[in-house]
């Protein structure tokens, strides 16, 4: 994972975590689940050794799972901590939010007490925050609260970390990762109680009739009583997945009562954009993340998972339906996504982000005529190609590559080069550089350089339509992808951009001004995004020295 030094968090560190969590989460069995969650300490968080230790029916915690030296696993793996041991470690060292440290300068005291563990002595730290061999670091796991409310509920396990694989202690990002993780963790270990529980009852359910009136009790209180939401729905026939039953926490959920909820079917509450995720689940079983309306009229994100509950004789007879609240979980996903997308500083997209949205629109096919297009398709496929009223091929016959993934793709085209407006519309980048802005943090400092740059980027966004896109590509340069102009709309487009620029800015008590240099680069189908932004960047060093020296508002 990445430190905190970072202006962002990189989408692969991102991906990396959420891929752990859903191993984790999709894990068949109890003890699947456990070595999961080791796993993706190890392979997500950035940690060389990884442990859980699990709350036993006796209160004592128990090595269940352990990852990454297989020799440390044969020596715990298996044995137990006596709870007391365990609540006097929880009970000392730092609070990093849920996560207990024990610097090494402590954790002497722990050497003798008996919960399993494997530590290795070392020279005195270098620098301040750099990890010792016998630092520990602990997160506890809790069993969900009411509608997810965090850890309000007992303790299941805790999660011990060591040898973080850049040599530090973790840092707020670090922390958080390793606390959600292990809030995370402690919903996929419940669950895959609750489903271990659940598949046994249905084992005795399907052996005789007997057995279907003894695991009866078991099945209500496992089903009303569960933290997350549950469901009973049809399966079949004409009102198949109309609900029959649920339980108090999807009601409180979706404030909705039960009696009500029996007039819906799952698609009737479901977010229109989600539908075709809940039918594709639905007819299968399996589990999706989607959104459920409120009886306010919001929505909430929900992890679904349906399994098929059959008859030997009759086959399917419906579908026991489990749905778990992730919307924190999707908000703070968001907010991941945000931070690694977006300038810290002015919050708009940044250079990644920038590439991302340019490169989307292009294709490495290059625009040319219709006639030229179609030429092209005949010849690679020895048959004619249908072009429709815009230019554009649906050849439905040939679906393979390299033509096939671009039947329904509207080439990006540039205006006509010289003087002369052609009347063509095309996606128009804007390169922006801003003059004098050096003096400025010279003069009065990089706070007023900040200042500056944030009223810039305030003026560059209210400059342009909705749909249009204001990056900072970097230090004082920003770019603006326009799409639907011609060469005289972006020409003014610029014109009007600069002449707000230039209005003078309040910064740590004073007015001062910048002036501003645009190149006009046009995105085309066939170029690459850099290639794209070089071309612009190119153009407004040519208009920049175009212009006399003095005429360059300064600060």
């Amino acid at each position: 994972m990445e430190t905190d030094s970072e202006p962002y968090v990189r989408l692969a560190s991102l991906r990396q975590l959420h891929q752990a969590m859903a191993d984790m989460n999709k894990a068949r069995s109890l003890a699947d689940t456990l070595q999961a969650v080791a796993d993706g300490v190890v392979q997500a968080l950035g940690y060389e050794l990884a442990c859980v230790n699990l709350v036993g029916p006796d209160g004592d915690l128990v090595v269940a799972a352990f990852a990454g030296n297989t020799a440390a696993e044969a020596l715990i793996t298996g044995r137990s901590g006596s709870r007391e041991s365990w609540d006097r470690r929880l009970g000392m060292g730092e609070q990093w939010g849920d996560l207990i440290f024990i610097p090494h300068t402590e954790g002497w005291v722990l050497d003798d007490d008996d919960v399993p563990q494997w530590y290795t002595d070392g020279p005195a730290p270098r620098f301040e925050d750099e990890w010792h061999p016998s630092d520990r670091l602990f997160a506890p796991m809790y069993a969900p609260g009411p509608q997810g409310a965090g850890n309000s509920g007992e303790l299941i396990g805790v999660l011990s970390v060591d040898r973080p694989r850049n040599g530090r202690r973790p840092g707020a990002w670090g922390r958080e990762a390793l606390q959600m993780y292990a809030f995370q963790a402690a919903i996929a270990i419940s669950n895959a109680r609750l489903r271990s529980n659940m598949q046994r009852a249905l084992v005795r359910l399907e052996r005789d009739q007997q057995a279907l009136r003894a695991s009866e009790e078991s099945f209500r209180q496992a089903f009303e009583y569960a933290p997350s939401g549950m469901a009973i729905a049809e399966m079949g026939g004409d009102q198949h997945g109309r609900i029959l039953r649920t339980n108090d926490a999807l009601c409180r959920l979706l404030g909705r009562r039960a009696s009500s909820m029996r007039r819906y079917a799952f698609s009737d509450l479901v977010h229109p954009e989600d539908i075709g995720t809940l039918l594709r689940t639905s007819a299968e079983g399996g589990r999706a993340e989607l959104r459920l309306g409120r009886r306010d009229g919001t929505y909430v994100w929900v992890s679904l998972r349906n399994s098929v509950v059959a008859d030997a004789a009759d086959g399917p007879r419906f579908l026991l339906t489990h749905v778990e609240d992730i919307e924190e979980r999707k908000r703070r996903e968001l907010q991941l996504a945000h931070r690694a997308s977006h300038d810290s500083l002015t919050g708009l997209p940044n250079s990644a982000e920038l590439r991302s949205r340019l490169a989307a629109r292009l294709c490495r096919r290059p625009q040319s005529s219709h006639a030229a297009v179609a030429d092209a398709m005949d010849a690679a496929y020895g048959h004619p190609a249908v072009l429709d009223s815009g230019g554009h091929t649906f050849d439905f016959a040939a679906v393979a590559e390299p033509y096939g993934a671009f039947d329904h793709h509207v080439h990006a085209v540039a205006p006509e080069e010289g003087g002369r407006d052609d009347g063509t519309k095309g996606l128009a980048v804007l390169f922006c550089d801003l003059d004098g802005f050096k003096s400025i943090n010279d003069r009065f400092g990089h706070n007023a350089g900040d200042a500056v740059l944030i009223e810039v980027a305030r003026r560059l966004s209210a400059g342009v339509r909705d749909g249009d896109t204001v990056a900072r590509l970097g230090g004082d340069e920003f770019v603006i992808l326009a799409n639907g102009l011609g060469r005289a709309d972006a020409e003014d487009l610029a014109v009007r951009l600069r002449g707000e620029i230039i209005q003078p800015i309040r910064a740590e008590g004073r007015a001062v001004r910048v002036g501003a240099s645009f190149g006009i680069g046009w995105a085309h189908c066939g170029m690459t995004a850099d290639e794209v932004l070089k071309s612009a960047d190119e153009r407004m060093y040519v208009e920049k020295r175009s212009r006399p020296k003095q005429h360059r508002r300064a600060g």
